[in-house]
């Protein structure tokens, strides 16, 4: 069993997963990192709010021992008070769309590269029968 494993593992494509599932993970904080601190920014200085994460609509109201800000999105979370957090979501849905719209310039750069490839495959010049014909024919001058 554990030759098995061993050669189920150390097949091509199971390494490849393995390297793209980290590769990815790294990838996903880079662009978590790109939407939190590059772009929300931005937009939260044309909207004029400085943090955009913490916009929220209040859908009931907090417990009687809630102590807490009523402005304050993690700790009205924490006590379960019901909310629509739309800012957050906003973050999130832009974070998505930045790494989705990478990852298609990613596959179509790698199917660019795949069908160039496929074509100077498609012309391997003249066969071996023609070369063949070719020689007699001139041999034959």
């Amino acid at each position: 069993m554990l030759n098995e494993f061993k050669a189920f593992i150390m097949k091509g494509n199971v390494l490849d997963l393995a390297v793209a599932v980290i590769i990815g993970a790294a990838f996903a904080t880079i662009t978590t990192s790109l939407t939190e601190d590059v772009i929300m920014p931005i937009v939260s200085a044309i909207f004029g709010v400085p943090d955009f994460s913490g916009m929220f609509i209040l859908l009931g109201s907090p417990p009687a021992d809630y102590a807490g800000a009523m402005t304050d999105y993690a700790a009205l979370k924490e006590a379960g008070v019901p909310m629509l957090g739309w800012g957050q979501f906003l973050t999130v849905v832009i974070n998505f769309v930045i790494l989705a719209f990478i990852i298609f310039m990613i596959v179509r750069y790698a199917n660019k590269m795949m069908k160039k490839a496929e074509e100077e495959a498609a012309d391997p010049g003249p066969s071996e029968i023609d070369l063949l014909t070719e020689i007699r024919d001139s041999l034959k001058k």
